[in-house]
């Protein structure tokens, strides 16, 4: 065995464990937005059928979480992710976190009942607000590694 081939196959683990290890924070950041699409989608649809009067802005505005939650699940959970779509709905949903976040603080009158993205997401332990960054974060580094999809 000679030198070089110990490197290329020091190399070929390394590469190895690293797709490894994407394709776990991937399964991860699938994971929680499935749980999101569903418990959003629920709650969100529950409220809007019940209780619509009572919160309109609130509700409809956890719809729209839940369908931002249900479009990145669907995207991260495919083989071969599309990274610039998947960047494009992360963005809009942490755009949507900020937004949401700061109006409910601003003018609390149009939140008598919480919604996903109020107060930052306070309701789901800021999860709404680190998600999107969690996976901006994993997607960008995908694209810089020069990888057309994720893990």
């Amino acid at each position: 065995m000679s030198g070089r081939t110990g490197i290329r196959r020091d190399a070929e683990h390394t590469d190895r464990t690293g797709a490894e290890q994407g394709r776990g924070f991937r399964v991860v950041i699938m994971l929680a937005y499935f749980i999101f699409a569903i418990s959003a989608t629920a709650r969100s649809l529950v409220q809007i059928l019940t209780e619509f009067d009572q919160a309109p802005v609130a509700f409809v505005l956890s719809l729209l979480a839940a369908v931002t939650y249900i479009v990145l699940a669907v995207l991260v959970s495919r083989p071969r992710v599309p990274i610039t779509a998947a960047l494009t709905v992360v963005g809009i949903e942490l755009a949507g976190v900020i937004g949401v976040g700061l109006l409910s603080i601003a003018v609390p009158a149009l939140f008598p009942r919480p919604s996903v993205w109020s107060h930052f997401g306070s309701g789901y332990g800021y999860v709404p607000l680190v998600l999107p960054i969690i996976a901006g974060i994993y997607l960008l580094h995908q694209r810089r590694r020069g990888v057309k999809h994720a893990a």
